[in-house]
């Protein structure tokens, strides 16, 4: 029988549990080299438990999202506002990265390469953003915050193909759209050092919302299903409607969505014009 510290579900597991922030962040990066320097296997030990709350700080406050603190660009505290509120969706998409390891274990060895990957990027991310808040007589946790993401992790932790189709292309993906409107308006105030963070982030997410896509056709593919069509239902049974334009059609591009997808989108949406 494998040992249970050499089993990456269980060390997935574990890394969700951490509460501390930077703890999570570093033993997230520890995962994902012992992963890739063979020192785990992938025979599961137990079924995958559904985490209603994964390991978190007691702060910050997690509010209805109309109650998150007003964000800027025209003062340090409204840009401190601003990376605190990116921080917290980082710090979340730790867990989610990890959870779908933990979690989908039917999947190939290549969906944990790839998860784990993800998982350390985004610790990168938020330590990345943890440092710039403290940088600024700040830290994460000062702000309240909402708790949106880990809420649709729960809506789809039953089907890989949902998470896939839900979390990396459509909340994560929300990123790849607003993302470089935030970066030009930095760019207008001057604040290189958070433009610099933003860009590192940028380029990478437009990476994990291509492997949800990959993942997500991979799965389509299994089922002898076709994407597109199921991308479009999804999205009307899970977000009722709810997607907002624009879009920043080249990012959405580069991370896979097809042209007939983004069509799909725009419809949904109602926003009759994708941004170029």
């Amino acid at each position: 029988m494998p040992e249970i510290q050499n089993n990456v579900f269980e060390a997935a597991l574990r890394c969700i549990q951490v509460t501390d922030p930077f703890t999570k962040a570093a033993e997230t990066q520890k995962l994902y080299r012992r992963w890739y320097a063979g020192e785990l296997d992938k025979q599961s030990l137990d079924e995958a438990l559904r985490i209603p709350v994964p390991g978190r700080p007691s702060k910050p406050d997690l509010v209805d999202p109309h109650k998150v603190p007003k964000r800027g660009f025209n003062s340090q505290q409204g840009l401190t506002k601003l990376a605190h509120a990116i921080a917290h969706i980082e710090f979340n998409a730790i867990n989610l990265a990890l959870d779908a390891v933990y979690r989908f274990r039917e999947m190939p060895n290549d969906f944990v390469s790839d998860w784990l990957e993800v998982a350390a990027e985004e610790a990168k991310h938020f330590m990345l953003l943890a440092n710039y808040l403290r940088a600024n007589h700040a830290n994460y946790g000062d702000y309240a915050a909402h708790n949106g993401l880990w809420e649709m992790a729960l809506k789809t932790d039953h089907d890989v193909m949902v998470r896939m189709a839900l979390v990396p292309r459509v909340l994560e993906a929300r990123g790849l759209d607003v993302t470089p409107i935030m970066i030009n308006k930095l760019k207008n105030v001057s604040e290189d050092e958070l433009v610099d963070i933003l860009e590192v982030i940028h380029r990478d997410e437009i990476g994990h919302v291509n492997t949800g896509t990959r993942w997500f056709n991979y799965v389509c593919m299994q089922r002898g299903l076709t994407p597109t069509i199921v991308f479009n239902e999804l999205l009307r049974e899970y977000m009722g409607g709810a997607i907002r334009g624009p879009f920043d059609m080249a990012s959405r591009l580069q991370a896979g969505f097809t042209e007939e997808e983004m069509q799909q989108l725009v419809e949904i949406s109602g926003n009759r014009e994708a941004s170029a």
